[in-house]
């Protein structure tokens, strides 16, 4: 019996000792790779730029005056469709009225006072061509005739003036268009100075408007003219507008500036224009835009996700009989069949950071390896770094040798 215990107590320990060792140094066996596919396939690639912008009629007219007055009639309201040379609005004719009679009435003195000095001064001249009057006399006669043509001159452009101030008091619209803003009432006085007052705002064709956006300096670079362009405003979230980039601004380029207890930094804007077709008249004027423009915008395109662009099948995670037929090239795509890895080198267009397009070196529906993903064996830890395919690290580096921990 008392061998009997010491054999059981060996093998006890032979075991031990055993499991130990294996536990330790671990299982032989290989990590398990599976390979991630995506075929090459046609789509749209494209990349944008996001601003705000207003939605603005894409010709304007402010309508004032040039004289100081009363406004004594308005003939339209807000959103009155108008008439180029349709009467608009009038201004107190009665100041204006007696301004233009005392002109005339000046107007006519110097007139008649011109016409007589003229007559004198040829008389005059006609006697001291014949040596009948002094030079003294002549001269004096010669004065008051340009004195008297100077005053004729001056009262018939003041003449003039006071005429079209009076056509001032008749408003009328410089375009055809729509009244989107009236700014007087009647009654009002407006004094006409170094500036000139506003009276109404007209927009002409609303069913043309145009979305002027800020585009931040960092991202002016991409825009050009023609590109596409879509906005949402937010009274229709539901509804997308589309339009082209038709002007940018680079004479309005301008700056804000943001100050902290640290730090101070200043954002440089430059206008760009988008037109906004709006036949059904859903954009007003002033309405805020969320503008995207397409600065890269291919449709119909065949291409591949960028993961597969940097897969490269490399030891020591490949096996022994996996074989691999590299070729040449900048640009390469891997196809697997069976244990057999196969490159393409390819030539790529457009990327906007998820797709890149194929522009030629394989076929429409080839079937290309994107990524790896390393699986783990039964009772080990898996970290970022045996699992690739959760990372961006490359699938094809070992694991860290702290993957198995120690008890």
């Amino acid at each position: 019996m008392k061998t009997k215990k010491i054999i059981l107590i060996a093998v006890a320990v032979v075991v031990v000792v055993g499991g130990g060792i294996w536990f330790f140094t671990g299982s032989p066996a290989k990590h398990k790779v599976t390979y991630a596919t995506a075929n090459v396939s046609k789509g749209d690639i494209s990349n944008s730029v996001t601003a705000t912008g207003t939605i603005e009629p894409v010709t304007e007219v402010e309508v004032g005056t040039q004289v100081s007055g009363i406004i004594d009639k308005i003939y339209v309201d807000y959103n009155s469709v108008v008439t180029k040379g349709q009467l608009i609005a009038e201004m107190d004719r009665i100041t204006l009225q007696s301004e233009l009679a005392s002109q005339k009435a000046t107007y006519d003195g110097a007139k008649a006072e011109y016409e007589y000095q003229q007559k004198n001064y040829e008389r005059s001249k006609g006697l001291h061509d014949k040596s009948l009057i002094s030079d003294t006399d002549f001269e004096q006669a010669l004065y008051n005739f340009q004195k008297a043509k100077s005053s004729y001159d001056s009262s018939k452009a003041s003449l003039a003036k006071a005429e079209r101030n009076l056509s001032y008091a008749t408003i009328t619209s410089p375009i055809d268009g729509v009244v989107i803003s009236r700014d007087v009432e009647e009654g009002q006085t407006v004094a006409s100075g170094f500036e000139t007052p506003t009276l109404f705002t007209i927009a002409a064709d609303l069913t043309q408007m145009q979305v002027v956006a800020d585009i931040d300096e960092a991202d002016i670079g991409g825009i050009e003219e023609g590109q596409r362009a879509s906005f949402t405003v937010d009274a229709y979230p539901n509804d997308t507008f589309n339009g082209v980039v038709t002007q940018i601004r680079l004479g309005d380029a301008s700056s804000s500036s943001s100050n902290t207890s640290s730090s101070s930094s200043t954002v440089v804007t430059y206008e760009v224009v988008i037109s906004a077709p709006n036949p059904d008249l859903k954009l007003k004027p002033r309405l805020t835009a969320n503008v995207t423009i397409y600065i890269l915008d291919k449709k119909d395109v065949l291409s591949v996700p960028n993961r597969a662009l940097r897969f490269t099948p490399e030891e020591p995670l490949i096996g022994k009989n996996d074989i691999v037929k590299d070729c040449e090239g900048e640009h390469k795509l891997w196809t697997r069949e069976g244990n057999t890895f196969t490159a393409h080198s390819v030539e790529i267009g457009i990327s906007n950071g998820i797709s890149t397009e194929i522009i030629s070196g394989i076929a429409e529906g080839t079937n290309v390896v994107t990524e790896a993903t390393i699986g783990a064996m039964p009772g080990e830890t898996v970290t970022a770094e045996t699992n690739q395919g959760n990372t961006e690290k490359s699938p094809f580096m070992p694991s860290h040798p702290g993957s198995k921990k120690k008890k």
